[in-house]
């Protein structure tokens, strides 16, 4: 069965910019370990980035969420340093979810990533309901929220949704 990692925004404007937390950059080792571990298995890894335009401030999310980030070609917008590699797929995506899963051939998939609370759940909802009868899960030690009260609230919604949480 293939598997594929899913790493969720794990931008710099996620990590230490715009909307760091200290949670975020806690949780680096944990994704690098989780990423060399998939490489090594020879597991498909799939990278999403919240690409946002110089027009961020007038959309519904700029409202909502006032804080320019991942503006496309900023640093902020780029990957982390050290984890995206030639031939890992990159999704950009302009807001929360990525709505074109279905598309993909999915067989399993874990997600990682940041925000819980936001892209994370947003993304491991959308693949649920894209593919019923695949194994989603999610890795909470690979995860961070806006807030640790949070990110255990998503984690919460995941597993009602049957979204499998591993690593708490």
């Amino acid at each position: 069965m293939k598997k594929t990692l899913i790493v969720i925004d794990m931008q710099n404007d996620f990590v230490t910019g715009a909307l760091g937390t200290p949670e975020a950059v806690a949780i680096l080792p944990r994704v690098t370990a989780k990423i060399e571990a998939a490489r090594a298995a020879g597991d498909e890894i799939i990278f999403t980035r919240d690409t946002h335009t110089e027009s961020y401030a007038e959309t519904q999310e700029g409202k909502r969420l006032p804080v320019p980030h991942c503006i496309k070609g900023t640093k902020g917008w780029e990957i982390v340093p050290g984890f995206w590699k030639e031939g890992d797929r990159i999704i950009d995506k302009p807001s929360f979810g990525y709505t074109g899963w279905g598309e993909l051939a999915l067989e399993e998939v874990e997600l990682i990533g940041v925000c819980t609370d936001i892209c994370v759940v947003s993304n491991a909802l959308l693949l649920k309901a894209a593919f019923p009868e695949i194994r989603v899960g999610v890795d909470a030690a690979c995860c961070a929220g806006v807030t640790p009260e949070a990110h255990r609230a998503a984690l919460a919604v995941m597993k009602s949704c049957q979204v499998e949480v591993t690593g708490e």
